[in-house]
């Protein structure tokens, strides 16, 4: 039975059950306190918590979830995957545990010619919460199971809950007995590696408060309504019907494995240590398809951190299994044409997502080829200082700094005739594990509890105004003052506002949130902020200026139109540059991200290289024309799958509800799904001047424009600046390029002569500085302060020329001078000083501090500077009487 196949069954015995069939969530999480959907009920979590009115009573979804917390057990075991699918049936308020006990095991047990998924009773085993006689007894009395194969676990095993105060409640597993050659007999209590869960039905219908543990917490009361929350993985159930020996040799990852085992040319089952491999190439190639499909990009934080560490885990495998050659173009190929029947965006997005994982995989290459340079140096510093370990802190510098995964460090070190100082590097690494930990936990304590609004979003979603109106009166239902529900706020307090209709544009959709004020009966308000905290409510963050507001009060949002107008400019213009992006560069500069506000408007898109000169001046052109031409701009409310019949573009990783606004700007040329706020034509917009375009990642670029007046204002001031230019050049303004060239051109000369002149009268200095130097100990050393130099290269270069002059003789070479107002010492030792002792790097650390700074470097010669000019002389001392010293 194809996973799919287990997929489509499980949907539809829920929806002939009368479960409303709910698509899968993005992979990025709505929950500001995780970056991934890591579980099933993520996307529930608001109607379970009753912070959000449940859409439906009861629901059934397959969800794609990744977690990346166990990363390094892929591979080692049959039950972690990075991105796996969890199908869940849902209740909210409506059945319960006998509801959700009868469905998941008649579906279960019904033979695959019923529509079932045709597993033995035999072969199961379920376990309920210690006190939960309920669920047992239903086990017993509705199910008939027999009592041995009904096991009573305690919190640890059967009390769900998110880590996090939220809801919770026991729950009942039911697990699949694999057999005998699994493991020993006795039940999932005994061996729970013989006895692999399979389906959890957790039972909500708590509301917990301090959760200091799995097994320690607070119950704050019952949740608003019991509620039903299962989960099964798609992956487990398909390695049992497919019969294989573990996840990754199903239908929808084996084909991964075996493209990887062909491009190898090893085989699969020979060797353990490559058989991990093998299914973590599988593995992670899948997660990073299925996370690029979700808008995520490489990148060196967050999420994108995350793919690119899945993408780089690959290369690494792959090269440890003897492949170095780029294989991204197969291998992703191959996840696509195994998961397209279940994802057809994997194929209809092709271009983009390939794309994508073709230049990471570039970018990783060039990566490991510096990375080994930098790694052959540090093995050749530690072999020439007669060590036989590379240092941890090295290696960390290499993984943490480079992305050069410490296995090849290993591997390379081990070939060198080196070792590495593990315990070193893992304690690093522990230290920095620990130090995101704490920043994690930071970010969750920071984070208001958005269960404060529940009440408020009970009354119903606020309703908005402002595509037509600026200003609307309308009653408070709720005011929140230190993120606790408040009575009133008074003259200076601030405050969050609910109110039931408003005008006032929260931010989102990348365009930022409307100024403004909120006014009533003996109040005024100065809005600092507007919010949506949960889906369908507004909020807004305000300044009490004067008087005291009230529940329950008249108030009028009262929005500043000449800000919005320049808003409404930017967004719209936005529209317009990347319909211009597509007719300029084709389909594939898709849009990943945009910034607008009054005046500008900031565009992100999906390419791997700077625009030309003509492509930006096309662009350019292209928006201006469409300003010009008046082109009319409508808003239709209409269905998800109608806008895209209708081509109509959207933002990778945004939310979409079933019902969406379209924006067209010129009919279908510009056609996007969008909530923000428009001008009624292009010719609103008046200007759009391109002022920057630059990177933001490997595969992405930023188009920055002002927009309306805040353009105009730029093009003045750039014509006032040529007005000066031709004045002061006393040359016509066409001909300013090759005017300023030319003189560029000539300073460019005059420069090298000067330095030319400079470089002859360094090297005139050279025979008196050798000559000067005196003898200290066992050394001939020359400490000479310059005064004033134009740079610190200038010392360098007649420091190394004073070494040359003084011969084969222990010589150290110590200069200082004052460059741009800040002191340097160069310092330089020849092969007889370094062998008596003398080190560069040493002594331009002590010079540097007498200056007040620091310094280092190489033993044969080394830098430092401090702050202190008039200690440069000390600082001279200071190395002779080190050398003296010796």
């Amino acid at each position: 039975m194809k996973t799919a196949d287990i997929a489509q069954r499980y949907l539809s015995y829920f929806e002939k059950n009368e479960h409303t069939i709910v698509p899968s969530a993005s992979l990025v999480s709505d929950d500001p306190t995780v970056m991934f959907t890591i579980a099933g009920m993520v996307p529930f979590i608001p109607y379970l918590t009753g912070v959000v009115p449940a859409p439906y009573s009861r629901a059934a979804d397959v969800q794609k979830c990744i977690r990346t917390n166990d990363i390094e057990e892929v591979g080692k075991t049959v039950r972690h995957g990075t991105f796996f699918q969890m199908l869940g049936n849902w209740s909210f308020g409506d059945y319960f545990k006998e509801g959700a006990i009868t469905y998941a095991w008649e579906l279960l047990t019904t033979s695959e010619a019923d529509g079932g998924l045709g597993f033995q009773e035999k072969d199961f085993w379920v376990t309920v919460y210690e006190t939960d006689d309920e669920a047992a007894d239903i086990w017993r009395r509705v199910i008939g199971l027999p009592e041995e194969r009904i096991q009573r676990l305690g919190r640890a095993d059967n009390y769900w809950h998110t880590g996090q105060p939220g809801p919770g409640g026991p729950d009942s597993e039911i697990f699949f007995d694999r057999g005998a050659e699994f493991g020993r007999d006795g039940g999932p209590a005994a061996d729970d590696n013989r006895y692999m869960e399979l389906w959890n039905l957790v039972f909500m219908q708590e509301l917990l408060s301090d959760v200091r543990s799995q097994v320690d917490f607070d119950i704050a009361g019952p949740l608003p309504k019991k509620n039903i929350d299962t989960g099964m993985g798609l992956e487990r159930v398909a390695f049992l019907k497919q019969g294989v020996a573990n996840m990754y040799e199903t239908d929808q990852i084996r084909p991964v494995l075996d493209r990887a085992v062909e491009l190898s040319g090893k085989r699969y089952g020979a060797v353990h240590e490559d058989d991990v491999r093998f299914r973590v190439i599988a593995d992670h190639v899948r997660s990073s398809l299925m996370l690029l499909s979700d808008g995520v990009k490489p990148s060196n934080e967050g999420r994108g951190y995350v793919l690119r560490r899945l993408m780089r885990r690959t290369v690494r495998a792959m090269r440890l299994l003897g492949v170095d050659a780029p294989v991204f173009p197969e291998l992703f190929a191959t996840s696509r044409d195994a998961m397209k029947s279940a994802y057809p965006v994997l194929e209809t997005d092709w271009t983009r997502l390939s794309g994508l994982a073709v230049a990471e995989e570039e970018t990783f290459l060039r990566t490991l080829a510096q990375g080994s340079t930098i790694l052959d140096l540090a093995l050749a510093d530690t072999k020439k200082a007669g060590k036989q370990t590379l240092a941890g802190p090295e290696a960390f510098l290499l993984h943490d700094t480079y992305g050069f995964p410490i296995d090849l460090t290993l591997e390379i070190a081990e070939e060198a005739g080196l070792n590495v100082d593990r315990t070193a590097f893992d304690t690093l690494m522990q230290e920095q594990r620990t130090r995101a930990k704490a920043d994690a936990k930071s970010r969750k304590r920071q984070l208001a509890d958005v269960s404060v609004y529940r009440d408020f979003r009970a009354l119903g979603e606020t309703g908005f105004a402002g595509y037509t109106d600026l200003d609307i009166e309308s009653r408070v239902l709720g005011i929140l003052v230190d993120g606790q529900p408040a009575a009133s706020a008074g003259e200076g307090q601030v405050a969050e506002i609910i109110l039931a209709e408003t005008t006032l544009y929260a931010e989102s959709g990348g365009q930022v949130a409307d100024k403004g004020t909120i006014v009533g009966a003996g109040f005024e308000l100065d809005v600092l902020d507007v919010q949506k905290p949960v889906a369908g409510l507004i909020s807004h963050t305000v300044q009490v200026v004067s008087g005291s507001v009230a529940l329950d009060d008249r108030a009028t949002t009262v929005v500043d139109a000449a800000n919005r107008r320049a808003a409404r400019q930017a967004h719209s213009a936005t529209h317009l540059v990347h319909a211009a992006l597509r007719d300029t560069l084709g389909p594939t500069a898709t849009q990943a991200g945009s910034l607008n506000r009054a005046g500008y408007m900031r565009f992100d898109f999906s390419w791997s290289q700077a625009l030309s000169v003509g492509a930006r001046t096309d662009i350019e052109e292209i928006t201006n024309r469409a300003v010009q031409d008046a082109l009319e701009v409508t808003t239709r409310i209409v269905s998800l799958d109608e806008a895209k019949e209708a081509g109509a573009m959207a933002l990778f990783g945004e939310k979409y509800g079933d019902v969406v606004r379209m924006v067209d700007i010129g009919g279908p040329w510009s056609r996007e799904l969008c909530a923000g706020t428009h001008v009624n034509t292009s010719a609103e917009i008046g200007l759009v001047s391109v002022v920057g375009e630059s990177s933001v990642g490997a595969s992405n670029r930023r188009i920055e424009a002002l927009v309306g007046q805040d353009a105009f204002r730029e093009l003045a001031a750039e014509r006032a600046i040529v007005s000066q230019l031709t004045s002061a050049l006393k040359t016509p303004r066409e001909q300013l390029p090759e005017r300023i060239a030319e003189i560029a051109a000539n300073l460019k000369t005059a420069e090298k002569r000067i330095a030319q002149f400079e470089a002859k009268q360094r090297e005139g200095q050279v025979p008196a500085i050798a000559e000067a130097a005196e003898r200290v100990g066992a050394y001939r050393v020359a400490a000479v302060s310059l005064g004033d130099v134009a740079s610190a290269d200038d010392v360098r270069t007649l420091a190394l020329s004073v070494r040359e002059r003084l011969g084969s003789d222990a010589a150290v070479v110590a200069l200082g001078g004052v460059a741009a107002g800040r002191p340097v010492v160069v310092v330089a030792t020849n092969d007889s000083a370094r062998a008596a002792g003398a080190k560069a790097g040493a002594l331009a650390k002590r010079a540097a501090g007498v200056l007040g700074g620091g310094g280092g470097g190489r033993d044969d010669v080394a830098q430092g500077g401090g702050t202190d000019a008039t200690a440069l002389g000390a600082a001279l001392d200071a190395v002779t009487q080190e050398l003296r010293g010796a």
